[in-house]
């Protein structure tokens, strides 16, 4: 998962996807990504789906951070951390990730950090609206969503967190 843009800089992606909805909420694309840039694009997430009740994530620094246990302390969400080792224990971002990668990175070759952005937003867009989950009934995870908040109502969930060094192939 390491690669470059096409002047060698490195960039990262935070992916954020709801493992009830499997919706990729966010995925933030720069080249660092520290604990309180994590928590300012959860703050804007909670903004507009609500208040998860867990936040699964891997043990890197932009995770245990002062700023991220501060922030999730203040709001009353409980922390996940997956064992060292262990990147099943994150199943669903992971599965998530392997399909940036193959769909989205590997075939793409960017030149510049906006253009990453652009093109990797576009995806997830595709990959929220269009494309049917077996695990959700053939329904794209916005479909979903929105079928489940309208039976339902609003209800707590659980969002997984990862922070994978990404760059792209050429």
């Amino acid at each position: 998962m390491r690669d470059s843009l096409s002047d060698g800089r490195r960039f990262r992606l935070l992916s954020i996807i709801d493992d009830f909805s499997r919706q990729a909420l966010a995925i933030e694309v720069d080249t660092s990504i520290s604990g309180e840039r994590v928590t300012r694009v959860l703050d804007r997430l909670i903004e507009h789906h609500g208040l998860p009740e867990v936040l699964v994530t891997g043990n890197g620094p932009e995770f245990t951070s002062r700023a991220m246990l501060l922030w999730a302390e203040e709001r009353g969400i409980a922390l996940h951390y997956i064992d060292p080792g262990k990147p099943m224990q994150n199943a669903f971002v992971e599965s998530f990730n392997g399909r940036v990668r193959d769909e989205c990175l590997n075939p793409s070759w960017f030149s510049s950090l906006q253009h990453a952005r652009a093109h990797i937003n576009n995806w997830r867009k595709d990959y929220n609206e269009k494309r049917p989950h077996s695990s959700l009934n053939y329904l794209a995870p916005d479909v979903f969503a929105n079928q489940w908040k309208m039976s339902a109502g609003p209800s707590k969930f659980n969002l997984n967190l990862s922070l994978t060094p990404v760059q792209t192939q050429g």
